[in-house]
């Protein structure tokens, strides 16, 4: 099968739209698959062994937006892809599924940023109409468009988009592991952040508004602990700032063994952000063995059942999260039982797994493109 992935996000730019595009190739990969990405940014010619293409692009918030370029059209007529994936489409992934549409080649539309909410938080809500219109249209050629959850399915049914199935993302049971917490690594770096025995209170992810990571600031009154801040963003400036004389540390974008390490680390992990599509961090966290506390809002809904797998909080009460995380922390045995409970949870969600489901996708969209044959064609 031959597969052009034509994705807004790509390394060096680590994302979840770049990390899950990086599985799918592994996928791809080892099971002998021929592939091609096509994105605003790359590391080279070559990744991973496929070979990738750079296009023009602007910055849109946070994000590089690839723009639509005649080349995107020759790349993809020479390479005669079976399937075109569109990961996360804006306006270069809408040219790559109008491509798909024109040529009759199926295209699985993968929604994983809400662009539409976004633009609501950084001010532009009266926009919202015409970002949702606008998504709709981007997602309107797609043989087969994928959300991350049922809820999100809803809104894609409810913007008139058909064909919407639900695709949720894996995570690395083998990285992600409890049996790293007793390692050396893990021993040397709860030591540097907790030297007086505190309880490790961490978060992982890009430090950016929708984030609301500014909102830990209601959780430092939890008595014996300390905050670990893993990631990087255009808001660090301002939270290193708010968080002045706070015990908390930043550490910066971690990857591969050290973010694994990091999140063995923790005693509990805490999300505030209220406009995840998914949430993949969770999931990691929960791999990892580590109790999660989110919003109940948006993806976390879907990977925590609460009480057993995690906590979800009202995200609209000021302080909420305090006297959750302070019952948490105070009880061993608490802490052990929501760890494991999250492990449980995504013991069934290996990226093997899960890519395995959009290959079924990849062939269900082949089935419903596949032009009929003269003898389907005439009547008896």
């Amino acid at each position: 099968m031959r597969v052009a992935i034509v994705t807004e996000s790509f390394p060096p730019v680590f994302n979840g739209v770049a990390n899950s595009v990086v599985r799918v190739l592994e996928t791809l990969k080892a099971e002998g698959h021929e592939a091609i990405v096509i994105a605003p940014t790359t590391p080279g010619k070559y990744f991973n062994g496929f070979r990738t293409y750079r296009v023009p692009s602007l910055p849109l918030f946070q994000f590089q937006l690839g723009l639509p370029n005649p080349l995107v059209s020759k790349i993809l007529d020479d390479f005669k892809p079976d399937v075109v994936h569109a990961a996360s489409p804006v306006l270069l992934g809408a040219q790559a599924v109008a491509w798909a549409d024109r040529n009759q080649v199926p295209a699985v539309a993968i929604f994983q940023t809400d662009i539409a909410a976004y633009t609501e938080r950084y001010g532009f809500k009266l926009l919202r109409p015409l970002v949702d219109r606008a998504m709709a249209n981007f997602h309107a050629g797609a043989t087969i468009n994928l959300a991350p959850t049922t809820e999100v399915r809803d809104y894609l049914i409810r913007l008139g988009l058909s064909n919407v199935e639900v695709w949720g993302r894996g995570v690395d049971l083998e990285l992600f592991h409890p049996n790293r917490k007793n390692s050396a690594a893990v021993t040397e770096l709860r030591n540097r952040f907790a030297p007086n025995g505190q309880k490790i209170v961490g978060f992982v992810g890009r430090l950016a508004a929708e984030k609301q990571v500014d909102r830990f600031s209601e959780l430092f009154s939890v008595p014996n602990t300390t905050f670990v801040i893993v990631g990087d963003g255009p808001e660090r400036a301002n939270l290193e700032q708010k968080f002045r004389g706070a015990d908390v540390h930043f550490v910066g974008k971690q990857s591969g063994d050290e973010l694994a390490n990091h999140y063995a680390g923790f005693d509990a992990f805490v999300h505030f952000g209220t406009e995840e599509t998914f949430g993949q961090t969770i999931q990691e966290a929960q791999a990892a063995g580590v109790p999660v506390i989110a919003p109940a809002a948006g993806g976390p809904k879907f990977l925590i059942d609460s009480g057993a797998s995690g906590y979800l909080v009202d995200p609209t009460i000021k302080n909420g999260f305090t006297p959750v995380l302070t019952e948490l922390l105070s009880s061993e045995e608490l802490l052990s039982r929501i760890g494991e409970g999250g492990r449980r949870k995504v013991l069934d969600k290996s990226w093997a797994a899960n890519n395995a489901k959009l290959l079924e996708f990849y062939a269900s969209a082949m089935e419903m493109t596949k032009q009929p044959s003269l003898s389907e064609l005439l009547v008896a």
